[in-house]
This record gives structure tokens, C-alpha cells and sequence, in this order.
């Protein structure tokens, strides 16, 4: 009896362990069903949350604009970029501000701001355009902006995962921070306390202005000019970003055969389709192509 009684509290204990991996299985398949099921009583879901505020959307301007005259031509597109700026800013508010306020919060704290803005822009540039051509006018009704409250944009799925409303940072520093340190980066973004020497050391990439060497741009072209020309500066702010995130890699020509070189390709893609869109309905501008290369400044 001696040698039978571990036998028998050995299968006990097997039985014993089958038993509690059993219904420690069962409580993990539990765990998992609930953790892929939203909580009744957790409210709307992340995704819910980031579409309900919806998408605000303001009439063009560009394309209601007549022919531009050349000398005008800079700060009227400065100021095109400036809408589509203050446009992005006023939808990351909308994201922000999720459930703040009451009925009339969005159209008295966004919505209402931002016409404001937007008529002194538009001002602007009907002034430019005025110095040397007719003044456009009646711009002032593309001002007022609306809220499609169905969630466009595909309900916001960029931000579909920032559940907690901060998205006033919405990816403010171009992705390059990411706010990964939720707010626990009391240097703001600055994690290397070298990183503005790093800058300095890198230097600047500076390319050619183009939109002050266009000619008069025909209304029809409008639009298509001001997204080319607002795309040649994203192409510079991106060439910017790389230059400062690979300083000391390769060797000496690597700035001018990892940045420069294909910055002037993308440039002079970009400029080619400025020139024919003024060339559908005008003389086509020839000579542009000097303008994509870009020089490094130290």
C-alpha cells in the first residue's frame, strides 16, 4: 500500500493540473471573446468616436479666381496654401474637441473662426490680383465653410486609433514625431538636445522660386498651378527633413546623389506640369526646367 498511494495521488495530481489548465484555457478564450467585443458599457468604440465630428469642407477658390498676373502670382498662391492650412487646422480641431461644448460649440468655436480667416485670405488675394488686373470680386461667399457631420474622409481612419482626443497634435510635426512619448517628453519633441546643432551642421536645401517666373496664369489653370506649386514646396520640406536625418551617413557626394539629384527630378516633373497646364489655354512658358535644380546651403 505504501508504493500504490503516490501512484494514486500522482494521478490526482495530473488530473488535478488537467482540470485547472482546462479552465484556465476556458477563462483565456473568455478573455479573448470579450477583448474582441465592445464593452456596452464603454460608450461609442475608438473608431466611432473619430468619425462622428465629421470633415469641415469650404467652397475652392482657386478655380473661381480669373487669370492671375505674374507680379502677383507668389503671394496669391502663398495665400491659396494658407487656406488649405487653415482648412487642415480647423479639422484637427474638430478631432480635438470631441464632445466639448454644447450645439452650437463647432460653429461658434470653429466653423465661425474660420470664415473669419478665411475672408481676410481671400481679401488678400483679390488685393494682389488687383494691383496690376481688375479685382475679382464677390469672393467673400467662397468664405463660410460647412460640416459634413457623416464623418468624410473616410470617417478620419488616419486617426482612427487616438481615441484619447489628442489629436491636437494630429501629426502636427509632419509624422516625425509621433508624439510617442504621450506627452512625456518634457522636451517637446527635441529628444537629442543636439538636435539643433545637428541642423546647423546639416544645412538647408534653398531652390529657385517658380512661381514668381510664370507668366499670367489662366483662370482654367488656376487650380492645377496652385497644387503643383504647393507640391514643389512639400518636395523641399521633405528634402529638408532627409537632409537633417542623415547627417554623417555616406560619403561626401551623398547629399547631392541621395537628395539633390532626385529633388531635381521631382522638380522638374512638377514644373513640366505647370507648364502645360497654362499651355492648354496659353502660350506655354519654355524655360522653366533651370528652376528644379537645388543647391545645399551651410
Amino acid at each position: 500500500m505504501s508504493r500504490a498511494l503516490p501512484k494514486y495521488n500522482k494521478r490526482r495530481v495530473v488530473i488535478l493540473g488537467g482540470a485547472a489548465a482546462v479552465a484556465l484555457s476556458g477563462a483565456i478564450i473568455a478573455g479573448t471573446a470579450l477583448a474582441g467585443t465592445p464593452s456596452k458599457g464603454s460608450g461609442t468604440d475608438a473608431r466611432t468616436l473619430a468619425a462622428s465630428p465629421g470633415t469641415i469642407t469650404c467652397p475652392d477658390v482657386a478655380s473661381k479666381l480669373p487669370a492671375i498676373p505674374a507680379s502677383a502670382q507668389a503671394e496669391v498662391t502663398r495665400n491659396l496654401t494658407l487656406l488649405q492650412t487653415q482648412i487642415d487646422e480647423a479639422n484637427k480641431r474638430l478631432q480635438s474637441t470631441v464632445g466639448q461644448g454644447g450645439p452650437n460649440f463647432v460653429n461658434n468655436a470653429i466653423l465661425g473662426p474660420l470664415k473669419d480667416k478665411r475672408v481676410a485670405t481671400v481679401n488678400r488675394i483679390a488685393t494682389a490680383i488687383g494691383r496690376t488686373a481688375a479685382k475679382p470680386t464677390g469672393l467673400d461667399a467662397l468664405a463660410p465653410c460647412a460640416l459634413n457631420a457623416a464623418g468624410g474622409k473616410g470617417a478620419n481612419t488616419g486617426n482612427a486609433g487616438n481615441a484619447n482626443g489628442n489629436a491636437g497634435n494630429s501629426n502636427a510635426n509632419g509624422g516625425g514625431n509621433n508624439n510617442a512619448n504621450a506627452g512625456g517628453n518634457a522636451n517637446g519633441g527635441n529628444a537629442n538636445a543636439g538636435g539643433n546643432a545637428n541642423a546647423a551642421a546639416a544645412g538647408t536645401i534653398t531652390c529657385p522660386d517658380v512661381a514668381s517666373k510664370l507668366p499670367a496664369i489662366p483662370a482654367s489653370a488656376q487650380a492645377e498651378v496652385t497644387r503643383n506649386l504647393t507640391l514643389l514646396q512639400t518636395q523641399i520640406d521633405e528634402a529638408n527633413k532627409r537632409l537633417q536625418s542623415t547627417v554623417g551617413q555616406g560619403g561626401p557626394n551623398f547629399v547631392n546623389n541621395a537628395i539633390l539629384g532626385p529633388l531635381a527630378d521631382k522638380r522638374k516633373s512638377t514644373i513640366d506640369r505647370i507648364a502645360i497646364s497654362i499651355g492648354r489655354t496659353s502660350t506655354k512658358p519654355t524655360g522653366l526646367d533651370s528652376l528644379a535644380a537645388c543647391t545645399l546651403t551651410k
